[in-house]
């Protein structure tokens, strides 16, 4: 598909598989029609960088997370902005996931936090989630909505308790550089992770241990 400006950081599918997102360095979001290839929606806002888009479970959202420090929520069938931006991070957002049930938005950040924010209000929800002793890259939540999962440039995963925002066990060691992406399995029993180490690891969450390593 062409009609992106700028390089493409991040892309995502509609829960119905008939739209697709694409984010930009040069700061926008398109959706797409799927079938035909075409751009049906271009959001537009951030003045920086945006690194990160997915959707919100119903279809009808978007949440974006951009070099601007912000995230900002879009209406998927008007293109407009839902409410003002989501402010709070101290540095450049780098991931935003929504949680199974729409209703919380997780973010990670150059500030080295994961934070959790009301999808509807914008309100961030408890403190922020602090452990990674360099920038976040991925954050990721589990289909139970159970928990969170942040990847980081410390060469860690961590898993923190979605409810109370609490460390879950020691960080999961073993990649040799970056962390750039994470995600958890369909019955959030194991994370999966790639690094810049050139590996692709996979993690028991009940154990901590890699189930699968290079």
């Amino acid at each position: 598909l062409n009609g992106q400006l700028g390089s493409v950081s991040s892309v995502a599918f509609s829960p119905d598989s008939h739209s697709m997102a694409s984010a930009s360095f040069n700061g926008s979001i398109r959706v797409w029609d799927v079938e035909r290839g075409d751009v049906v929606k271009t959001f537009e806002g951030h003045s920086g960088a945006v690194s990160s888009a997915n959707f919100s479970p119903d279809g009808w959202r978007l949440a974006s997370g951009s070099w601007d420090c912000t995230i900002r929520v879009w209406d998927v069938e008007t293109g407009a902005a839902v409410g003002s931006p989501f402010e709070g991070h101290a540095d450049g957002v780098t991931s935003v996931a929504f949680s199974p049930d729409g209703e919380r938005i997780v973010s990670g950040s150059f500030d080295h936090t994961v934070r959790v924010w009301n999808s509807r209000t914008g309100e961030q929800i408890g403190d922020p989630l602090r452990g990674h002793s360099d920038l976040v890259r991925s954050v990721a939540c589990s289909r139970n909505g159970k928990l969170i999962a942040s990847a980081s440039n410390d060469r860690t995963v961590r898993i923190w308790d979605a409810r109370t925002g609490t460390p879950i066990a020691e960080p999961l060691t073993g990649h040799t550089n970056d962390v750039n992406s994470v995600c958890f399995s369909g019955d959030s029993k194991q994370i999966i992770s790639a690094s810049r180490d050139h590996s692709i690891r996979i993690w028991s969450v009940e154990t901590g241990s890699a189930v699968r390593a290079p």
